[in-house]
């Protein structure tokens, strides 16, 4: 039994690797479906969409490894030649399918590699494949474009492999020839007789390549994309001019950070005295949480539909020679009081500032149906940063 190709015949590498990703392809597609069914509103619902997600995953990076070695081979072997060659508008589409499914197999689970590199949290890989992948930043923008790419090529995997068995069932059932057997039991089929067309490979690619393009160019912009912007309110003597607030929870034993696409702040400081107030709303709109923000917006969370902000108002004081904003955090419905930390420098009509203050989600009614930390942690830090100008 031979590993390579002749023009009559597959060898046995490219029957193993095309019956191996056939068999993984199959597993995961259900996976997906199953997973976009699956309930979401209780702890063991989230173990159990992780798990699958997971599974779905690993599988996927799988065939993107195995897909290379596949295309790899396919280029450096004999291709069988066609057992009906004079048939040539069935042979250039039973060609341009073949390279479809190269390109689906390769970009499907790239991009959603990609999606997953690209943001943070929820359904890690499992061992050994890592999280990463080298020169893909965590980006909200990006993550969103490569999950657009991958549902539509999803579908046009599933159109290429119902062309693909169509053609192998009329083969079986209409032509009864050779070729399905020559990719199940490497038996030869036809004369060899064949003459070489990169047309369909490149017919595909470019379908492939307009497609993405179409894709990336047109898709609806994430929701959350853009910078953070912040408002100075009236009253205070300092206006922010760039800023961030960060909270970051573990989720499935990973730490997944969120973020607020902005808010509005008054600030009131005096330096001789060390003391003032700060008023600051936080529209959660913007809120981003990796790829778990709709969870996170959602009613079991923040619910942002019934509560659109988060206010912290807060008096400024220096308590044994460190500043502290304490004042009252209204998030969910809930107002609970809240001591923030910070360090503050001035540079002329320059300040900057950080603090760090660790709340408990469970203060605050989140994550009910979560009663441990097996899925969503209780610790929600908050990472606070700004550099703020002096008023007139």
């Amino acid at each position: 039994m031979s590993l390579s190709n002749t023009v009559r015949s597959y060898g046995s590498a490219a029957r193993l690797l095309h019956w191996t990703v056939a068999l993984l392809i199959l597993v995961n597609i259900p996976l997906a479906l199953w997973a976009e069914g699956l309930p979401r509103t209780s702890d063991a619902d989230a173990a159990l969409l992780a798990r699958v997600y997971s599974a779905h995953k690993t599988i996927g990076v799988i065939v993107f490894a195995l897909a290379l070695v596949r295309v790899f081979w396919a280029l450096t072997q004999p291709k069988p030649a066609p057992i009906h060659p004079a048939r040539r508008l069935e042979t250039f589409a039973a060609e341009a399918v073949h390279w479809s499914l190269y390109a689906a197999i390769l970009i499907l689970p790239l991009s959603g590699w990609i999606g997953h590199a690209a943001s943070t949290g929820f359904a890690p890989i499992l061992w050994p494949f890592g999280q990463s992948l080298p020169f893909v930043p965590k980006s909200e923008n990006l993550a969103h474009l490569a999950g657009a790419v991958h549902g539509v090529a999803s579908k046009l995997l599933i159109l290429s492999i119902l062309l693909h068995v169509a053609g192998a069932v009329k083969h079986v059932l209409i032509d009864r020839d050779g070729t399905l057997a020559r990719m199940i039991t490497g038996r030869a089929a036809g004369d060899g007789r064949t003459e070489p067309s990169h047309r369909p490979a490149l017919l595909s690619l470019a379908l492939w390549g307009a497609l993405i393009a179409a894709v990336l160019t047109f898709a609806p912009p994430s929701r959350n994309e853009g910078a953070a912007t912040v408002a100075t309110a009236e009253g205070g003597n300092w206006s922010v001019a760039d800023s961030t607030i960060t909270f970051t929870v573990r989720q499935m034993g990973q730490e997944v950070t969120g973020s607020f696409a902005g808010w509005t702040a008054r600030i009131s400081y005096d330096e001789g005295s060390r003391t003032g107030d700060t008023d600051v709303t936080i529209p959660l709109e913007g809120m981003t949480l990796g790829a778990v923000t709709e969870q996170a917006a959602g009613p079991e969370f923040f619910d942002r539909a019934t509560f659109p902000e988060a206010r912290f108002k807060a008096t400024i004081a220096d308590e044994a020679g460190s500043l502290t904003a304490r004042g009252t955090l209204s998030l969910r419905g809930k107002e609970l009081p809240v001591a923030l930390p910070f360090t503050l420098t001035i540079d002329g009509d320059t300040a900057t500032a950080a603090g760090t203050v660790t709340l408990d989600r469970r203060d605050f009614g989140m994550g009910p149906s979560y009663p441990d930390e097996s899925t969503v942690g209780f610790a929600v830090r908050v990472d606070i940063a700004l550099t703020a100008q002096r008023g007139d």
